[in-house]
């Protein structure tokens, strides 16, 4: 069974950081795409960034030059660096995950952490 478990979210002010991280665990062969989309309240979940186990990485219009997405393979792990933080970045952040496991190819997702940016 593969679960991916986010870390991470919390209340920050505007303007401020927070670190996003998400593990991978269970019966997986290779990650091939890491990612974070989000879901602000009344809106449809959009991607975030996303990286390639060989480090090739794409942002949405909105983060770029604020957030950073990395990965480390041994660990099974991505992270979101999120600097510069606006009131518009307040939502759900999900972590995405595209895995070969023993038994298929699929996508999988994590629960979900809150980001909340509010003075």
């Amino acid at each position: 069974q593969v679960q991916l478990v986010e870390s991470g979210g919390g209340l920050v002010q505007p303007g401020g950081s927070l670190r996003l991280s998400c593990a991978a665990s269970g019966s997986i062969l290779s990650i091939v795409v890491m990612g974070w989309y989000r879901q602000a309240p009344g809106k449809q979940r959009e991607l975030v960034a996303t990286i390639t186990s060989g480090g090739s990485r794409t942002y949405a219009d909105s983060v770029k030059g604020r957030f950073t997405i990395s990965r480390d393979n041994a660990k099974k792990t991505v992270f979101l660096q999120m600097n510069s933080l606006k009131p518009e970045d307040t939502a759900v952040y999900y972590c995405n995950a595209d895995i070969l496991s023993y038994s298929d190819r699929r996508d999988y997702w994590g629960q979900g952490t809150q980001v909340t940016v509010s003075s």
